[in-house]
């Protein structure tokens, strides 16, 4: 093998455009293997792979910066970069992070995993280059998809002010997660049909020097094109067309499906991508079509992931107008939507926990402020094995905490329907809703909540002593942790559902003051800012004593959720010896 001999990019400097080549093959399969096995992104890296092989012959790495826009496309950089055993031995597979770490390698200077970010990143460290007089080539790798995130044009805005060297690599595969959105990409479809040529140029139009490769895979042709602006004296963006999946047919076919897939991906018989049928995202797929089909005015709007959610290319298609895909805008689709709801449409905008972060001030200005009755869903919220780039356990704090903003927490499926029926009717809040995680819980008990009677908890059962009030995917934790109780110590706690994230039930919680001594909450999300410390806030000044469980303010990286539950005494042993401890005190 080629890669035998190729342990940093140094290495590289003494092949042939042949051995490269062969390089790239061998890179290929270790990339498909390992993705098949462990699940990650696939289309993206293996669209890469000759530019970064490229990249690291030409320039000087790492005394030359190279960033990553959203890194999910860096594992040939990896490999490259003393890593290569993470990707050729099964045993070594979870050892490095699918995306930039710093911790990892001086090779990677930011770790990031959400996009847009390459540019503005990159300007910050020329501009400490120049103060020093240094003379290295500052290069963001800057994806085609990654243009629609405002950051991206912010960063391109300052960085073709430069007067200094300043390399924009933009890696067009026509293509974000799923296909592009956005007038912008008609002029990268011109500049791709005339090679560049184009007198419409958006890249120059900014300010830029401008070049172009139409086979962005051809390893040959992008070793000559980065020596020609390798230590360039201005501003310059490359723009090489490459193909998304290059090198596995079946993911060159279908781009969107293969852009992450989950284990034994190329094992299954059909293309979709698709989380089983049984679940809340199916369940919520179903009624916003239904919703749509009923109602036009009814939209479904997303920021460039349709795959998280469900919404496969039929959906889209069958749903026409009455679906919006913003691109990688979290921001504008909130002040979209809530420009929607104001005009008396009904918009649905469903978001991953981790990407609300993306989108505070115009949470807060553009749709509380305003007080438009949207209906947002927040997907995957909750302590989980994630990269520390894509936790989503900040959610909770984020959103309940601003004015006007309703935050629901279902427990089962009755209750999220009746929560999304409530939110699109009415008219007087922007209500957010954290779908639940895990299988799908049905009662046979209909939910009879009136949700306009804001932040009335339900009493799941009348115990004494303790209460738990169990949020959301934690309700199930309240009740195994007081059947523990009941069976040690001889009494059945009661047991509360709070379903609102966003404010207290104070004629609850004085009920409870007559026969309780000690309230647990238990959420499925950070302490910090979160729900149990407004119940501790509210009977801070009381004789009951409040335990407050959930996650602590940190970044994981890939610990198995079990551990953390461990860690944070989430398991109903660990609370019921709490308890113990504190009654026998």
């Amino acid at each position: 093998m080629i890669l035998d001999k190729v342990n940093y990019p140094k290495d590289l400097k003494n092949l042939s455009i042949s051995e490269l080549n062969c390089l790239a093959d061998e890179i290929r399969d270790l990339i498909i293997k390992k993705v098949n096995v462990m699940g990650g992104h696939m289309a993206p890296n293996l669209g890469f792979i000759e530019a970064t092989i490229a990249m690291h012959y030409v320039f000087d790495a790492p005394k030359d910066k190279m960033i990553f826009d959203v890194s999910h496309q860096c594992y040939t950089h990896k490999i490259l970069t003393g890593r290569k055993n993470g990707f050729l031995n099964p045993e070594d597979y979870l050892k490095y992070t699918g995306y930039t770490a710093p911790e990892e390698s001086e090779y990677d200077l930011f770790k990031v995993g959400h996009t847009s970010t390459s540019v503005s990143l990159a300007t910050g460290v020329a501009k400490v280059r120049d103060l020093e007089n240094g003379r290295e080539n500052v290069i963001a790798i800057l994806g085609d998809g990654s243009l629609s995130g405002g950051e991206a044009l912010e960063g391109l805005n300052n960085a073709a002010a430069f007067k200094s060297n300043f390399i924009v690599i933009l890696n067009d595969n026509d293509m974000s997660i799923a296909e592009n959105q956005g007038g912008m990409y008609d002029n990268l479809r011109v500049l791709r049909e005339t090679d560049g040529k184009a007198e419409n140029n958006l890249f120059k139009t900014f300010g830029f020097d401008y070049c172009f490769l139409k086979d962005g895979n051809n390893i040959e042709k992008l070793i000559e094109t980065f020596k020609n602006v390798k230590d360039i004296n201005h501003p310059i963006v490359v723009h090489i067309c490459t193909q998304k999946g290059h090198g596995l047919e079946v993911a060159e076919k279908n781009k969107e499906f293969f852009h992450f897939v989950m284990p034994r991906a190329l094992e299954k018989k059909d293309d979709t991508n698709a989380v089983p049928q049984e679940n809340y995202t199916s369940l919520i797929k179903e009624y916003l079509y239904n919703r749509a089909k009923t109602d036009n005015k009814f939209v479904i709007i997303n920021a460039a992931t349709p795959g998280v959610f469900g919404f496969t290319p039929d959906f889209r298609k069958e749903l026409g107008e009455q679906y919006t895909d913003v691109g990688i805008a979290e921001e504008h689709a909130i002040a979209f939507s809530s420009a929607v709801a104001k005009c008396g449409a009904k918009p649905v905008f469903t978001v991953m926990s981790s990407f609300v972060q993306r989108t505070y001030d115009q949470l807060s200005q553009d749709l509380c402020l305003n007080k438009s009755p949207i209906t947002m869903l927040v997907y995957w919220g909750g302590i989980s094995d994630a990269d520390s780039t894509h936790l989503c356990v900040f959610d909770i704090p984020l959103i309940s905490n601003i004015p006007n903003m309703v935050y629901l927490a279902p427990t089962c499926k009755e209750e999220l329907i009746g929560m999304l029926n409530w939110s699109i009717s009415q008219t007087d809040h922007p209500v957010a809703i954290r779908v639940p995680s895990g299988d799908i819980k049905v009662t046979d008990i209909e939910d009879k909540t009136n949700y306009a009677m804001l932040n009335k908890y339900s009493l799941e059962n009348k115990g004494e002593k303790v209460a738990i009030i169990g949020l959301g995917n934690f309700l199930e934790l309240a009740q195994k942790t007081a059947e523990l109780i009941n069976k040690n110590l001889g009494f059945m706690p009661t047991i509360i559902n709070p379903k609102y994230i966003t404010g207290i039930d104070t004629v609850m919680l004085e009920k409870l003051k007559e026969n309780h001594k000690i309230v647990i909450t238990l959420e499925d999300g950070v302490l910090n800012g979160g729900f149990g410390e407004k119940i501790s806030r509210y009977l801070g000044n009381s004789d009951i004593k409040v335990l407050n469980y959930g996650a602590e303010k940190e970044f994981t990286d890939r610990v198995p959720i079990e551990d953390l539950y461990k860690r944070y005494r989430l398991t109903p042993e660990q609370i019921c010896e709490d308890i113990t401890k504190l009654i026998n005190d």
